[in-house]
């Protein structure tokens, strides 16, 4: 049984598309408590975080945008996120766009250094997010956490990461649109990327098994970042990014499974969900059931119903 907490992470600034701010509040009305709790485990709402002071920073390259707000929602989901870890919690943070994860995952890689264990990465996401403040062009911070999280130069205006998750610690899944400065410096790093061509001719299962059992034989802790355009947009409209070819409903339940099978999973960031570019909830309704098919709940187990 999980003692899970719930972050609320209506984090916008990350990217240009209004809309994010409204996912925590989405997540919640769809029911996310009921469904992890008719699982058996536990659900303790911290509600959400709010900006602190923001702080002073710059960055050279002119295309970044809303930086202070960034950097402000990092120390306060990474303050957040190490808090839930140290008191035994899983923490379930909802996003709010995938900067978020900058903080997210700092929080969860300090407390492994805590407890001396090493943090792994799942990155179930249509994106490779390994742009830094200094290379991307769009100037959207929800593409560089990758980049940081794995310790690359160019985050000079955002804290130092506790400690740098090593290349082969990181698994990117379900990638399918990588921009060529990120794939250039993709090939300098051993990060494993199980893009939909590997799944399409692996199988989503043997390539998550083989990291899971990596993640298992170094007693690590394992953080979860769940993109909603990891989904195919045609089940999970509800996104600004969408890339055709995405994960299906089976094989997004599938994984779910086999991670709540491996019981390795310790935090989740549920990021990218715009209820706005929704229709009728539905996005949030499948976010909601993959939460409960990670905590336990079978694919077979449900009501058909309609939208």
């Amino acid at each position: 049984m999980h003692n899970t907490i719930l972050i609320g992470a209506p984090i916008d600034e990350g990217q240009r598309r209004a809309g994010c701010v409204m996912g925590p509040t989405a997540y919640r009305v769809a029911g996310l408590a009921a469904a992890i709790s008719d699982c058996g485990h536990g659900v303790n709402d911290w509600g959400d975080v709010a900006l602190p002071a923001l702080p002073e920073a710059s960055c050279a390259n002119p295309a970044v945008h809303d930086l202070r707000a960034v950097l402000g929602w990092q120390q306060v989901l990474a303050a957040k996120v190490e808090e839930a870890l140290d008191l035994g919690g899983m923490p379930i943070i909802l996003g709010g766009d995938h900067s978020l994860a900058l903080g997210s995952v700092a929080g969860a890689a300090a407390h492994a250094a805590k407890q001396n264990r090493p943090l792994f990465l799942l990155w179930l996401d249509a994106h490779s997010d390994f742009h830094t403040p200094m290379t991307t062009t769009s100037g959207n911070l929800h593409g560089t956490p990758v980049a940081y999280i794995a310790g690359r130069d160019g985050f000079d205006a955002f804290p130092a990461f506790p400690k740098p998750i090593p290349a082969p610690q990181i698994c990117l899944y379900g990638i399918r649109s990588v921009d060529p400065a990120e794939h250039a410096a993709l090939l300098h790093h051993d990060i494993a990327i199980n893009d939909m061509r590997v799944l399409d001719e692996r199988g989503v299962v043997a390539p998550l098994r083989e990291f899971l059992a990596e993640v298992r034989a170094a007693n690590g802790l394992l953080h979860v970042s769940l993109d909603v355009d990891f989904l195919d947009p045609s089940i999970a409209p509800a996104v600004g990014t969408t890339v055709p070819g995405g994960a299906t409903f089976r094989e997004a339940h599938l994984v779910m499974e086999l991670l709540h099978e491996s019981t390795l999973v310790s935090s989740l960031d549920l990021v990218e969900l715009n209820p706005f570019l929704d229709e009728r909830g539905r996005t949030a309704k499948l976010m909601v059931d993959l939460v409960g098919s990670l905590m336990g709940r079978k694919v077979f187990d449900r009501p058909t119903r309609s939208f």
